[in-house]
């Protein structure tokens, strides 16, 4: 979407068959990396990949790993595990693209945090207290970095059908979100928009905001027996 809009982008995982694939599928405009997300190395390396397209003005931090398993069940290993990837890998992206950023006078870092960022559901502990810091760290980042022209906000998506969830068919996964109000799940492309929106000067006036997209989810539930509800 990015390079549709006419950007040059560097796209960074630890999965180099299918970053080189994508990357590829893009055509001229784009450059994988591999980049695990938990390293400081592998970040300095990708900023420079970057900043050789152009002046860097946009970073997406929007690797994360999930796991569900109760409290009870989660060992320190599990638990930091997920820190490593989900909340230190957004300081660290953020960190990174500070003085690159400043070179190009000024930019858009936009952090995928999660509804579970804002709220939280049993066997999440370690995805949603991730999810929350990141929220967090959006707005400390948001008050430091305005006075140099970059913005931070956060995008919290709701259940979005990607390989994350694991090999569910697309209308299964949305039964399971019957009850939003929306009834789905969203797909990739539809956060893809709001975070494209938030990248661009439209958004100019945007930082250190939640934007939340869920098809609903954080606005409550549905009562059945309640005037108002949808036919069953």
């Amino acid at each position: 979407m990015f390079a549709a809009e006419g950007a040059r982008v560097v796209l960074g995982d630890v999965l180099d068959a299918d970053g080189e694939a994508v990357a590829a599928e893009i055509g001229t405009a784009a450059r994988y990396v591999h980049l695990d997300v938990s390293k400081e190395s592998d970040w300095e390396a990708a900023i420079a990949a970057a900043e050789a397209m152009g002046p860097l003005t946009t970073l997406v931090n929007n690797a994360g790993i999930l796991q569900f398993r109760a409290i009870v069940d989660t060992s320190l290993d599990d638990y930091l595990g997920v820190v490593m990837v989900n909340q230190v890998g957004t300081f660290l992206g953020m960190r990174a693209a500070i003085g690159p950023m400043t070179r190009a006078g000024g930019g858009s870092i936009v952090n995928i945090s999660s509804i579970d960022g804002i709220g939280s559901k049993n066997g999440l502990v370690s995805y949603s207290s991730t999810k929350g810091a990141v929220r967090s760290m959006t707005k400390t980042a948001a008050l430091e970095l305005g006075h140099l022209g970059i913005r931070v906000n956060s995008v919290h998506p709701g259940g979005v059908w990607t390989p994350m969830i694991g090999d569910v068919p697309a209308e299964q996964f949305d039964m399971g979100h019957r009850h939003l109000p929306l009834q789905r799940a969203s797909r990739p492309e539809e956060i893809a928009t709001m975070v494209c929106f938030l990248a661009s000067d439209e958004a100019s006036y945007c930082t250190g905001a939640e934007f939340v997209v869920d098809g609903g989810w954080l606005a409550g539930d549905i009562n059945p027996f309640l005037p108002g509800a949808p036919p069953q």
